[in-house]
């Protein structure tokens, strides 16, 4: 029996429907088995970070008392490097560590450091220096220091102290001299003053010499002040070195300061290409287990909307942003909370130029945060444990390759997990192709559709507050003048950059004139100009620095109208340099010169004196061996003109002399005197 008419038209209405439920159920399905093979993924990389090797079971056996610390901090298990070089050091060996950033390398030293000392057979006195840790940064050293405290807490009578910048100098060392200590942690620049200025401190027993990330202690020239101070220390002690990165520096410094070393280089056996975990990759690599890294490629103009379009969809987690220049952090500190979808999100600047106060505060205020976003340069890139990075963001790729491992690694450290993202231009795409052989694959992700365009917001913000367009200017200018600077500059050629693009990307209003844009044809293609608007007349937010630069515009327009039109029109006259003294070679060429030119003079009048051009007297005048016009006059020779014409006639049809005349031979006479004083 056919079913109704009604009932056949119902059911094609329903099997629409259905076709889209059963897709979504089906969707749905996907993602969560996504998830639990990311859920997998994640418990095997935590496996996979961790060895089976205990704290308590290593050999030689740690003390009860930092088996308890290691507890007590929820470490039970070591990662590779610190089941590789804690035995080591304990067994008296120099180590150079090559491990990837975020592996555990601090406890891998600080451990063993702690243990040395306390194997020892008495206390030590309050001046003598035993251990010294050394890293690049304050806060790197700080950090260091705030994670060894639980451990030095265990040593009985050993003291320990931070040298770092930023603090006084003479406050330091008179504690020095009167209380000593032990353990010393601290920058290579501090340390290196320290030793220089104070004599009361001991270092003729130092058991163990630590140099943290030393690849960036070479970097930053401090190669000079640690050959200084290894220079100071015994060389029967025990060294380690580690780094995440073993240049050829670091390979020189092993040589002259390690006694036959023991490398330990600790890589990745198995990396992820894709977030499913389905395609995998084997060989070495040097980025966390947990760490996924991605890339985005998309034209400059596009560039800073694309960003806040990937924080807006990241929102909630915490984020650190990394940016090329100083002025670049300064500038889109700024920028991004004003933007509408970014407002009430916390946005925290942090970079080198900062003073240490603000420094230290922002960088506490970010550990706090559950979620919020860091905007930094590379200060932020080395060796600091900020907890719970869930993001990197590369807006801008770092100058040195080398720092691209250390930026990444602030996430999906230890045996968590991660996830880290560079923003390239279309011409930066061999970047890809670099990262990968250097064992730092990538996996592309995809530019967003949807993304809001903030040109308009940005020029906006510009208009109202004088601040933001002064700041975008100074940003954008130092972004290009750091692109020059590009270790891969066959990547990142900056004759190849798109001005016009990369200053919409910047939300200016105008470029700015600079000599990159001057003399050299880059293209300005891509930028729109603000239309009717005078930049002069754009004014400060901040009223009491809109006053001042009122003030200021008025003083140089009083200054400008007080001076004549002459001398306004005028420019500038150059400040003479001050002479210096000739040498006597080059007085003696002048001298040659003066000579030269006097006997030129006199053989040009003697030849116009044997052309009768003039007569002898005239010659003797005028060659100064003549008497003077005075002598002259008053013996009447020449008083009468008609005389003087006759003169003139007999000279001019008087035939030329074969023999030498007698201004000749004076000539000759005044040439030999020069040659003899020459």
């Amino acid at each position: 029996m056919n079913p109704p008419e009604s009932l056949n038209q119902q059911q094609e209405e329903v099997s629409p429907a259905r076709a889209a439920r059963e897709q979504q159920t089906r969707r749905r399905d996907a993602m969560s088995s996504s998830s639990s093979s990311l859920a997998a993924a994640a418990a095997a990389a935590r496996k996979r970070a961790l060895t089976e090797q205990r704290f308590s079971e290593l050999s030689p056996a740690l003390s009860p008392e930092v088996v308890k610390a290691l507890k007590g901090g929820g470490f039970r298990r070591c990662t590779p490097v610190q089941a590789a070089a804690i035995p080591l050091l304990l067994s008296h060996k120099d180590v150079a560590v090559d491990a990837a950033t975020g592996s555990g390398k601090t406890l891998a030293f600080v451990v063993p450091v702690v243990e040395i000392l306390r194997r020892r057979p008495s206390p030590p006195k309050p001046h003598e220096v035993l251990g010294i840790i050394i890293s690049p940064t304050r806060e790197l050293s700080s950090q260091i220091y705030n994670v060894a405290q639980p451990f030095f807490a265990t040593l009985k009578g050993v003291s320990s102290m931070l040298l770092v910048g930023g603090f006084d100098i003479k406050a330091e060392l008179k504690k020095l001299e009167e209380e000593g200590a032990n353990i010393l942690v601290g920058t290579p620049g501090k340390l290196f003053d320290v030793m220089e200025r104070l004599d009361t401190l001991n270092y003729k027993n130092l058991e163990i010499l630590i140099l943290d990330e030393a690849d960036r202690l070479l970097d930053l020239g401090f190669q000079k002040q640690i050959t200084s101070i290894i220079s100071k220390l015994p060389k029967l002690r025990r060294t380690g070195l580690f780094s995440a990165t073993q240049t050829e520096a670091v390979k020189e410094l092993a040589k002259a300061g390690l006694r036959n070393p023991v490398r330990v280089e600790v890589k990745t056996e198995v990396k992820p290409t894709s977030k499913d975990g389905a395609q995998q990759e084997l060989g070495p690599s040097k980025t966390p287990l947990g760490l996924r890294l991605e890339y985005m490629i998309c034209e400059a103009s596009n560039k800073s909307s694309q960003l806040v379009d990937f924080l807006v969809q990241n929102n909630g987690k915490k984020i650190m942003v990394y940016f090329a220049t100083c002025a670049c952090v300064d500038y889109w500190a700024i920028v991004l909370p004003l933007l509408d979808s970014l407002k009430g999100s916390p946005i925290i600047p942090y970079h080198g130029k900062m003073k240490q106060g603000p420094r230290e505060k922002a960088l506490a205020s970010f550990s706090a945060l559950s979620s919020g976003i860091l905007v930094c340069t590379d200060v932020a890139a080395r060796g600091l444990d900020i907890p719970h990075v869930d993001l990197i963001v590369q807006y801008d790729p770092p100058q040195d390759p080398n720092v691209f491992i250390h930026r990444a690694g602030r996430t999906a450290r230890y045996d968590q997990e991660g996830d880290a993202i560079v923003f390239l231009l279309p011409k930066e795409d061999t970047y890809v192709e670099f990262l990968k052989r250097r064992g730092v694959p990538l996996t592309e992700r995809e530019c967003s559709t949807n993304a809001v365009d903030i040109v308009p917001q940005i020029r906006s913000a510009a208009l109202e507050d004088r601040n933001v367009m002064e700041k975008g200017l100074t940003a954008f200018v130092s972004f290009v003048r750091a692109y020059k600077e590009h270790h891969c500059s066959y990547i990142f050629s900056w004759k190849d950059l798109e001005i016009g693009r990369l200053g919409m990307e910047y939300g200016l209003l105008q470029i700015p004139s600079m000599p990159e844009v001057k003399h050299h044809s880059l293209s300005l293609e891509g930028f729109t100009p603000v239309k009717d608007v005078d930049v002069t007349k754009i004014k400060y937010k901040d009223k009491a620095r809109e006053k001042q630069r009122q003030k200021t515009l008025k003083r140089k327009a009083e200054e400008l109208a007080q001076r004549p039109e002459i001398e306004r029109r005028k420019a500038p006259e150059k400040p003479e340099k001050p002479k210096r003294k000739k040498t006597g070679k080059q007085r003696q060429a002048v001298q040659t010169k003066e000579d030269m030119d006097e006997l030129a003079n006199e053989y040009r009048l003697l030849k116009k004196l044997k052309r009768g051009v003039i007569d002898e007297d005239e010659y003797e005048k005028l060659t100064g061996f003549g008497e003077s016009d005075g002598e002259d006059s008053s013996d009447g020779g020449d008083s009468d003109p008609d005389e003087r014409k006759e003169r003139g006639n007999k000279v001019r049809k008087k035939p030329k002399q074969k023999g030498k005349a007698k201004g000749s031979r004076r000539f000759e006479g005044r040439s030999k005197q020069k040659s003899r004083r020459r």
